[in-house]
């Protein structure tokens, strides 16, 4: 029994232990996470490649229905048709955090 309780009481040193050390450990990484992703050269480069992005993929739009035209279902077309509405709009959410 004696040992038993020893391994318990072991056991729930090392868990506080443990998840105080991971917990800090956490809000470590999370604080290095935070300043990279404030960094304005990292903030530059991302707004980039979602503008290089959205170029790029009006440009295979464009490809596309050019290739496909009318044979597409009616729903289809009639997404695709609302979503380009959407952008023309100025209603744009790439690169945008809900945070």
């Amino acid at each position: 029994m004696r040992y038993r309780l020893t391994f318990i009481a072991g056991l729930a040193l090392g868990y506080v232990i443990g998840t105080r050390a991971g917990r800090e450990r956490y809000e470590q990484m999370k604080k290095s996470a935070r300043r990279f992703a404030e960094n304005p050269a990292v903030r530059n480069t991302a707004e980039s490649a979602a503008q290089s992005g959205r170029d790029l993929a009006g440009k295979a739009y464009h490809a596309v229905s050019d290739k496909v035209g009318g044979r597409v279902p009616a729903g289809v077309a009639d997404r695709v048709r609302s979503l380009r509405d959407r952008g023309r709009n100025g209603e744009d959410d790439w690169g945008t955090s809900n945070t």
